[in-house]
């Protein structure tokens, strides 16, 4: 399949879509191949609010109906469709606000989920990181939201979790942490468990690899609860990177949004579907994995000494000095 990108197009201009073409386009048309479709992937990020009628080669496909847009044929050139940064920041439920928050320095995702259709909104904030939770709890506050619960996926070896200063900032708040994870907490879960906000909840499944401790925290199957459903693995799954917890993970829906704690080259969500058909590490013998994973000769992670110990104990500040 060939699709030809007006130069008009570029320019802003809207081409005629009742033009005809011979087989031989004009120059000043560029001639895009079916393999090099993820070229234009910026383009399509640059002009996804706008509607382009785009002539395409009458020898591959035929004229497209004036409201044909660049999204439209993308989605139809490619199965499964990406999905690494389509819901970045929002979801698709009228009841769950979402948003994905970013700490550069170690990579970390944090998670924001509330309930907005209740009247007290209850929120709550999956993998806080100390050096963002006045950024947080801003973010909190503007939305008009209540934050109930600070939850960990596990013990981060990478940073200091901010669920201890989130409490000393909001004494409302509880922590949770899985049981397993032998760390403090206000709360403890475990395999099976729920954790309900308002007339959501997340679902508690154990995926221990990374660490004993590691969880994986899932939106609510139900007829009232958010869809596409949504799994956020911590260190247990990461965007074409390492984990060895399929059986737990990988039994959800092909589309369940998968959102790890990390991401190191920009990608911010996948899909089950996804991991599953292009995930390197995965689908590998033991020994395979074990020479993979050693051949990538990771440096020992710079704030392991002061981290650990410090979530150990929820985070909490002081303990911090002690570890150096």
């Amino acid at each position: 399949m060939s699709i030809f990108l007006s130069s008009a197009a570029f320019a802003n201009l809207s081409p005629n879509p009742q033009k005809k073409f011979s087989k031989n386009p004009p120059s000043c048309y560029l001639r895009i191949s079916s393999s090099s479709l993820n070229c234009i992937k910026v383009v399509t990020q640059m002009l996804q609010s706008r509607f382009l009628r785009i002539p395409l080669s009458p020898t591959t496909l035929s004229p497209p109906k004036p409201t044909t847009t660049l999204l439209s044929l993308l989605s139809l050139a490619r199965k499964p469709r990406s999905q690494m940064s389509s819901y970045a920041t929002s979801s698709e439920s009228p009841k769950l606000l979402f948003r994905q928050l970013f700490e550069k320095e170690s990579s970390t995702y944090t998670y924001l989920l509330a309930d907005v259709s209740h009247p007290e909104k209850p929120a709550l904030l999956v993998d806080p990181v100390d050096k963002t939770v006045d950024r947080d709890l801003s973010l909190i506050k503007d939305l008009g939201l209540k934050l109930i619960y600070a939850i960990n996926t596990h013990v981060h070896a990478d940073h200091v979790t901010g669920t201890g200063l989130i409490k000393t900032k909001s004494p409302g708040v509880k922590s949770i942490i899985s049981k397993a994870s032998n760390a403090k907490a206000d709360l403890f879960v475990e395999a099976g468990d729920t954790i309900p906000f308002g007339d959501l909840f997340l679902e508690v499944r154990a995926t221990p690899g990374h660490t004993l401790g590691c969880v994986t925290y899932v939106t609510g199957d139900g007829p009232n609860q958010a869809r596409p459903r949504m799994a956020f693995t911590g260190d247990a799954l990461l965007i074409r990177g390492c984990g060895r917890t399929d059986f737990q993970i990988f039994t959800l829906p092909n589309d369940t949004l998968l959102y790890p704690a990390h991401d190191y080259k920009g990608f911010t969500v996948t899909t089950v579907e996804e991991e599953i058909l292009y995930n390197p590490r995965l689908a590998k013998d033991e020994e395979t994995f074990k020479n993979i994973m050693k051949d990538l000769n990771l440096a020992y992670p710079k704030m392991i000494d002061v981290a650990v110990p410090a979530n150990m104990v929820c985070g909490l500040q002081d303990v911090a000095p002690k570890a150096i």
